[in-house]
């Protein structure tokens, strides 16, 4: 793990990710105000189906641009799972979340000026459907949350699992999230997907959702992962 400290590499991953997620954020609020532009701003199944497969195909994309520089997190949660699973070191990890934030607010930004004025909306910032409590909130975040660190500690951290693979599979997770959550809560699972567009439209209301729900699922993801699925020392020399 300390090998992974040279400045060098923890520069060049922390620039991969400042770029990754904000191109995320940038791609993945975008769908959200232009298939708002294009639908009048209802949220009907055509739209659904529009928000999931951009937030989805724009992780898959960036995943397979720049898993081999940095392991592809664009999501403070990610790092936050891989830290404490031992599998990124803490300095270098949060060199990668700063980035990704960093890279969130700019884009948020980015969104903000190039979007139309009137048409803005809340730049696809998170926020509770109607009806839903904000203990609602936290269990579709949190468990949706686990789903998608689960799905990349089987695919990408496990060097058993499909890695040639792993951001197609990512991204199918993210779609999947966002089909069933983008009514709810927004469908939100990363902290720098919920900052950027907060911070340029000022939208705060149960923002601390989008944070505490991903980062408790994530670590408690982690933990599940590492006890019951991981492959051990002793497990590996077993014989088949």
């Amino acid at each position: 793990m300390f090998d992974d400290l040279k400045s060098s590499d923890v520069l060049r991953g922390s620039l991969a990710e400042f770029f990754a997620t904000g191109l995320f954020v940038f791609v993945g609020a975008g769908t959200v105000v232009a298939s708002g532009i294009a639908s009048g701003g209802e949220l009907d199944a055509a739209r659904l189906v529009a928000i999931s497969l951009g937030h989805g195909l724009a992780v898959a994309a960036l995943v397979f641009a720049v898993s081999h520089i940095s392991g592809g997190h664009l999501n403070p949660a990610v790092t936050f799972a891989a830290v404490l699973a031992g599998e990124v070191h803490p300095l270098k990890g949060a060199a990668f979340i700063a980035a990704q934030l960093t890279g969130a607010v700019l884009a948020g930004l980015l969104l903000l000026y190039v979007a139309p004025d009137g048409m803005q909306g809340n730049l696809g910032s998170h926020g509770l459907g109607a009806g839903v409590s904000v203990g609602m909130g936290f269990t579709v975040e949190f468990v949706l949350t686990f789903l998608l660190v689960f799905v990349v500690f089987a695919v990408a951290m496990d060097r058993r699992g499909p890695n040639a693979f792993a951001p197609l599979a990512i991204g199918l997770a993210v779609v999947i999230v966002h089909l069933a959550a983008v009514p709810l809560t927004g469908g939100s699972v990363n902290p720098a997907r919920s900052l950027g567009p907060a911070v340029a439209s000022g939208t705060w209301a149960d923002h601390w959702i989008y944070w505490a729900a991903p980062l408790a699922a994530a670590a408690l993801a982690a933990l599940v992962y590492n006890a019951v699925f991981a492959r051990r020392v002793n497990d590996a020399e077993a014989p088949a």
